[in-house]
């Protein structure tokens, strides 16, 4: 019985492995499946952690950078840094709150002249927009809640019903959304060379292609990102296979001295710039093509200007071009040889100043 029993396993045995001592053809196959699988599920989570953002580092927090600026408490808990300069808010006749741009930070404020600030009584505020230098992350923003920031940071430091605004860059599209979300607080606009959102609705089919060739084919690239599949924004943006963004990697249109660049970034870059990006070029639910004046009918008359250089490399004027076209309550100005750092050259902080409060051509 033994013996029987010995021989009928072996016999079971080579059944198993087929004539040739090789496992059958299903066994096969279903190990390579799982190989395949277990490679799929390795190669996902090289991927997640590829496109997965660092965590933030908070200021003030362990591990965070260092709170050295003023900053305001917003009802959400968020904290924003300013910087106030001028004359004193309780004795100005003009309030200002300038919006700064793109891998800036709240000193990269408009240089107007003390002068002025004084010969015309200007309070000016500037803060670090959120994820920036010292103002707390914002991973929900949206277009729509930098509007609100603002006006909460202006209640905060008590400037009264209404004010001015002037914004330059990323911060010069915010400038939309304010007047969307905010007219009420509203005394002038001025918007200086503002990033456009190719996919706002309202542009025609010539205006969008002849801006689209102005960009440089990395910020083509970089802005499709951010639009289409904006889940990866960050590991474009820190991926070594292709150039990023111009502006990020080249630092033409950086305002900050090299001792304050390091305070830009210094929470991390994917809630301050590549957030910038997902948000500036992200999906809208409405356009600024598509906006009635929101001071029709005002006992105030409210202007609002915007400025842009017909050479400016990095924001194509034909899209600020087309816009004042759409909007006729917006007054246009273009300027012929500029490029985009127009604001600092010699004399513009204050020309746009006085066309802003003064009417000043």
């Amino acid at each position: 019985m033994a013996g029987t029993d010995v021989a009928g396993s072996a016999r079971g045995s080579d059944a198993a492995l087929g004539k040739t001592g090789e496992p059958p053809a299903a066994a096969r196959s279903g190990a390579a499946k799982k190989v395949a699988l277990a490679l799929l599920a390795s190669f996902s989570a090289l991927l997640y952690s590829q496109i997965q953002p660092p965590p933030s580092k908070i200021p003030g927090m362990p591990g965070g950078p260092p709170v050295t600026a003023p900053r305001t408490r917003l009802k959400d808990g968020r904290h924003l840094a300013y910087l106030e300069s001028g004359v004193p808010k309780e004795k100005a006749k003009y309030k200002i709150i300038f919006v700064h741009g793109f891998d800036c930070c709240r000193y990269d404020v408009l240089n107007v002249s003390q002068g002025l600030l004084e010969e015309l009584g200007i309070y000016l505020l500037s803060f670090d927009r959120p994820g920036y230098a010292e103002s707390d992350a914002h991973p929900a923003r949206t277009e729509k809640s930098i509007a609100l920031d603002i006006a909460e940071l202006a209640d905060n430091l008590q400037l009264g019903p209404k004010f001015h605004l002037i914004g330059f860059s990323m911060g010069g599209e915010i400038m939309w959304s304010c007047l969307k979300y905010i007219p009420h607080r509203l005394a002038g606009v001025a918007i200086l060379a503002p990033v456009g959102n190719y996919w706002w609705s309202g542009f025609p089919p010539d205006v969008f292609k002849e801006a689209w060739r102005v960009q440089f084919p990395q910020d083509q690239r970089a802005v499709w990102v951010a639009h289409h599949l904006p889940w990866l924004t960050h590991w474009w943006n820190t991926q070594k296979l292709f150039r990023g963004s111009s502006v990020k990697d080249g630092d033409p249109a950086m305002l900050s001295k090299e001792d304050r660049l390091k305070q830009v970034r210094q929470q991390g870059e994917h809630d301050s710039l590549h957030r910038d990006m997902m948000v500036g070029f992200g999906k809208w639910d409405w356009s600024p093509l598509e906006m009635e004046n929101p001071f029709a009918g005002a006992q105030d008359e409210v202007k609002v200007h915007l400025w842009h250089g017909v050479e400016d490399l990095y924001v194509p004027v034909q899209l600020s071009r087309y816009i004042s076209e759409r909007l006729p309550w917006v007054i246009y100005h273009e300027l012929p040889t500029a490029g985009h750092l127009f604001p600092v050259a010699d004399g513009m902080p204050d020309a746009i100043v006085r066309s802003l409060l003064l009417g000043d051509e």
